[in-house]
């Protein structure tokens, strides 16, 4: 793949995830970085506000809480949804993935609120 594309993905990966993510060997790693991040997180017509609300309920749909915890924090620091925003959501996937998993997302939107503002309350320049 190209310099340019990496560079591209690798900079949407940090605009993502709200940190930096370094360039690293493998299929897998250059598949995600030039493919999903460089043209499909940066492709016109949903905001990454749009994208993180539908990545959030795919993942809630499928149980991957593990993702979620990434995603999750990541929507908080990038300013994307509020913490009465993700209880919001937890509220309403509920009603579409049914209740263990919705109240598992729930219990985790709090504790990653709770972390999140602990955190900055730690780092007030944050």
């Amino acid at each position: 793949m190209s310099d340019e594309r990496r560079r591209r993905g690798l900079e949407m990966m940090r605009q993502v995830y709200g940190w930096e993510v370094g360039d690293a060997p493998g299929d897998f790693f250059g598949i995600t970085v030039d493919h999903l991040f460089a043209e499909i997180w940066t492709r016109p017509g949903l905001s990454m506000r749009d994208r993180r609300l539908l990545l959030i309920g795919v993942l809630a749909g499928q149980g991957l809480n593990d993702v979620l915890d990434i995603q999750i924090p990541a929507a908080l620091s990038n300013g994307e949804l509020s913490p009465a925003e993700l209880r919001e959501v937890a509220v309403f996937l509920t009603h579409y993935v049914g209740w263990p998993l919705g109240a598992r997302l729930s219990v985790q939107i709090d504790t990653l609120i709770a972390k999140y503002d602990k955190q900055r309350s730690l780092d007030p320049d944050d």
